[in-house]
């Protein structure tokens, strides 16, 4: 007895499936493109990204064209669906990606600059600055990255910081005229972010809340890829007034911009200087001729 090769529809000739003989030209583009994006993300400095900004600078590698243009704000969707990224990098294998953080587990707990009573010291005096994360993967980036020692701002996550701990508001509160910046998406979610921490802190005098984006204009003005979603619900209280009336559109249409489509150089970059405040001027030729020109030349100090 024999068994007959199903046929397809309308053919008079049978079919096999094709043998499997490793890898296609797509997927081993994908991996190359996969390769670029890792050195892209790593930058000069060696710096470590997490798995979705790995998939976002790869988008940028697929369309070059979309990092060129960068005079003509746009919001480009990405080029590469994510599970197709992930599969490519489980079969690549993600130990292989060097720079690559492993996920941050679901349930993690607090990072290392949160106070806790092991360190009853670490909040004694004033703390100037403090910046919270809406994305934990984020922050614990940041972290990995050194930027809270670099800034000397603790690094938080939402999710583990709120409520705020009375010790850390106290902290705030002790340095007179602290800062505690905010790091969100362009969605409903972050743009409502900074407005929480406003009510956790309460009347707490002396502590400004301050967000560092992003913002839609921002995803507009980085030619950042973003994603789409249902439409989100009317948000809990007024938005705030430096969003404009066609962000809060783009917002009601279910468009988002994440912090990681960000590169991470720059992120690390943008984080690094909007802490830290401006930099001291540096000491140059042209500057010390100068201050020798205001306090005399060749002449000895009174004694």
């Amino acid at each position: 007895m024999t068994t007959r090769r199903p046929q397809a529809p309308g053919s008079g000739t049978s079919i096999a499936p094709a043998p499997r003989t490793g890898r296609g030209p797509g997927a081993r583009l994908l991996d190359l493109a996969i390769t670029g994006a890792a050195a892209r993300a790593a930058g000069p400095g060696g710096i470590r990204f997490t798995e979705r900004q790995l998939y976002y600078e790869t988008c940028r590698v697929l369309s070059p064209a979309a990092t060129l243009l960068t005079r003509i704000p746009r919001t480009p969707g990405p080029p590469l669906r994510l599970p197709t990224f992930t599969r490519a990098l489980e079969a690549r294998g993600r130990e292989t990606v060097e720079g690559l953080l492993p996920p941050v587990p679901s349930a993690s707990p607090r990072p290392a600059a949160t106070p806790d009573s092991s360190e009853p010291d670490v909040y004694a005096y004033g703390l100037p600055r403090l910046l919270v994360c809406q994305d934990r993967s984020i922050a614990r980036m940041l972290l990995s990255n050194h930027v809270h020692l670099e800034a000397a701002c603790p690094v938080l996550a939402a999710v583990d910081a709120l409520p705020l701990a009375p010790r850390l508001v106290a902290a705030l509160e002790r340095a007179e005229g602290a800062t505690v910046h905010v790091l969100h998406d362009a969605s409903p979610e972050g743009i409502e972010l900074p407005a929480r921490i406003r009510a956790a802190l309460g009347r707490v005098p002396g502590i400004r809340v301050a967000s560092i984006g992003l913002v839609p204009r921002h995803a507009a003005a980085l030619r950042l890829p973003t994603g789409r979603g249902p439409a989100p619900a009317p948000p809990h209280g007024p938005w705030p007034p430096a969003l404009r009336p066609q962000e809060a559109a783009w917002l009601a249409r279910g468009r988002f911009a994440q912090v990681a489509a960000v590169s991470p150089p720059r992120l690390v970059r943008t984080v690094l200087r909007l802490t830290r405040g401006p930099r001291p001027p540096r000491n140059s030729m042209w500057t010390e001729l100068r201050g020798l020109r205001t306090t005399g030349f060749l002449t000895w100090p009174a004694s």
